[in-house]
């Protein structure tokens, strides 16, 4: 069981900024989600270690900030797909297949309700099971079970018509 919140943070981060890197689909906006997170994780310590599985409850605090991002971006500024590309190219050896495989990500899941976003990026990215992914969600097992069925139908749909055009 972890004592110090420092020691409980340094060992989490690395996983949680990929974690939100792949539920936003921008790094540098899951670095604020992960930071924002740890900062209330930090004043909530005792609660927070006091949870039987303080990495989830971390995580959901993630979620959370992600879902409460969505809910204001109107508030924030959004660049087109192009204007990102323009400014990742120097920092990557071959920027291209990254920020295609990227944006192909982030276009695929951006169809999906956030809530089927969270437990996909959970199941297949975390590799959590059903109780995690719900007590990350604060839903019950059959809801999570719901929202990744319905998601992936999206999904595969969505494959599908894309080959079938290609």
């Amino acid at each position: 069981m972890y004592v110090h919140f420092e020691d409980f943070a340094r060992e989490q981060l690395p996983g949680l900024v990929r974690f939100a890197a792949v539920l936003t689909g921008d790094r540098e906006l899951a670095q604020d989600v992960v930071q924002d997170a740890l900062v209330r994780a930090h004043q909530r310590w005792r609660r927070v270690v006091a949870t039987d599985r303080p990495d989830l409850y971390l995580r959901k605090m993630v979620v959370n900030g992600y879902l409460s991002w969505r809910r204001r971006w109107y508030q924030r500024a959004v660049w087109s797909t192009a204007e990102v590309a323009e400014l990742r190219e120097g920092s990557f050896p071959d920027p291209a297949v990254r920020v295609a495989d990227s944006d192909q990500l982030a276009g695929l899941l951006a169809g999906l309700s956030r809530a089927q976003q969270a437990a996909i990026v959970l199941r297949f990215y975390e590799d959590r099971d059903d109780d995690e992914i719900a007590a990350v969600l604060g839903c019950a097992v059959g809801t999570v079970r719901s929202h990744i069925s319905r998601g992936l139908a999206v999904l595969r749909g969505r494959i599908n018509t894309d080959m079938e055009v290609a």
